[in-house]
């Protein structure tokens, strides 16, 4: 097993702008790290210098406490499961995954055990005469997997490895793939997606990055924590309209008031107030805001409460309704926000709500947001600031 660490790591091609930047980064051993992130992030790029493919243009990679900007990828303890499975099609499925092994000149009885070994762990044992035209994608995956397995490195390097599948091999193959990490659980992974749900569901540490414009802004890395803290508490707009689905709602809105108590503001279009226990010294009084509310977190308010004019610990909303997307166990309810902004709540999916309907919906101020004009979150009032 081995840790990975990442100093002032930068990638350019070129005369160009980095397409990397500025990423310090600290893989502990056994960890499941995913890189996320929109097209062009870089986050194949990243895991690519970490697996000694690309070579790093400033900074330093550290695999095991070893510096290994130098040390070529055969070398560096790491095994790479790519996108495109890379088998060699002439080759069995037991030739495919013995091949790394012969090739380090291992015995030839320790690469049968090896090899039978993996391929039970991946129900592949009844495929090892196989080649890979024989075999469907999830099974094609599972052999690239095995092929890294039998190598027993203390580092998975994993680039975006279920994208070629369909939705329901997708989904049972990053159930494998959390099974068999923690089944070798002295392994540390890297994992490449820009799938959310695999991110969420396998990681224990997202590094969410950049791209384009912000990354020469304010750096590669747009956040790093665990994927729950990215859903509750992102630190900037970008987090906090990347991670989710629906994307979290975003109304603009002004700075009408700070108090000791929290910040107030309208919001444009429809004039409503909105108080929220947040920090307000970085603001002031007029400024341009952004609040964001999760649409899982905007519920309609039915009976007696709907008729409330207010709510402790809570902000309410009267919308029309224009759209309900009925799912079955749950609907989301499109409403009419002034200027045109998109509104989407939840709700369950036997509520009763019909388009053309108008109604109020709640949410807890714990569930809000808000964003100053730089687009970073404004801090609740418990939170401690970090010294800079």
């Amino acid at each position: 097993m081995a840790s990975i660490s990442l100093r002032g790591v930068q990638k350019a091609y070129g005369e160009g702008a980095p397409v990397i930047r500025d990423v310090d980064l600290e893989i502990g051993k056994n960890e499941f790290c995913v890189f996320l992130g929109p097209s062009g992030c870089g986050k194949s790029t990243l895991l690519r210098m970490i697996a000694g493919l690309e070579d790093v243009t400033d900074g330093d990679v550290s695999i095991g406490g070893k510096l290994v900007n130098d040390v070529p990828a055969a070398q560096r303890g790491v095994a790479m499961v790519f996108q495109s499975y890379a088998l060699f099609p002439h080759m069995t499925v037991y030739e495919n995954m013995a091949f790394g092994l012969k090739l380090a000149k291992t015995p030839k009885a320790e690469i049968d055990r090896k090899v039978r070994d993996a391929a039970r762990i991946l129900q592949l044992d009844t495929l090892l005469e196989r080649h890979p035209k024989a075999l469907s994608g999830g099974q094609r995956q599972r052999v690239a997997i095995g092929r890294a397995i039998v190598r027993e490195p203390g580092v998975f390097l994993f680039d975006e490895p279920l994208s070629n599948l369909d939705a329901t091999l997708r989904g049972q193959t990053r159930v494998e793939i959390a099974r068999l990490h923690r089944q070798f659980a002295n392994a540390s992974v890297v994992y490449v997606t820009h799938d959310q749900i695999e991110a969420m569901t396998l990681a224990d540490k997202i590094v969410l990055l950049h791209a384009g414009k912000d990354t020469e802004r304010f750096g590669s890395i747009a956040q790093v924590g665990a994927p729950l803290d990215l859903y509750h508490r992102p630190q900037s707009k970008f987090v906090a309209g990347f991670i989710g689905s629906p994307r979290m709602n975003f109304l603009p809105a002004k700075v009408a008031s700070i108090e000791s108590t929290g910040v107030t503001v309208t919001l444009e279009g429809s004039g409503e107030s909105v108080q929220l226990p947040l920090q307000g010294k970085h603001l002031s009084v007029g400024a341009p805001v952004t609040f964001g509310v999760r649409p899982e977190h905007l519920e309609p308010m039915q009976g007696e409460a709907a008729s409330a004019t207010s709510e402790r610990n809570a902000i309410a909303l009267t919308r029309t309704i224009t759209l309900v997307e009925a799912l079955g166990e749950h609907s989301y309810v499109h409403l009419d926000q002034p200027g045109g902004t998109v509104l989407i709540a939840k709700a369950p999916g036997d509520a009763r709500i019909e388009q053309g309907d108008t109604a109020r919906f709640r949410a807890s101020v714990s569930a809000c947001h808000l964003f100053a004009e730089d687009g970073f979150v404004v801090a609740p009032l418990d939170t401690v600031e970090q010294p800079a």
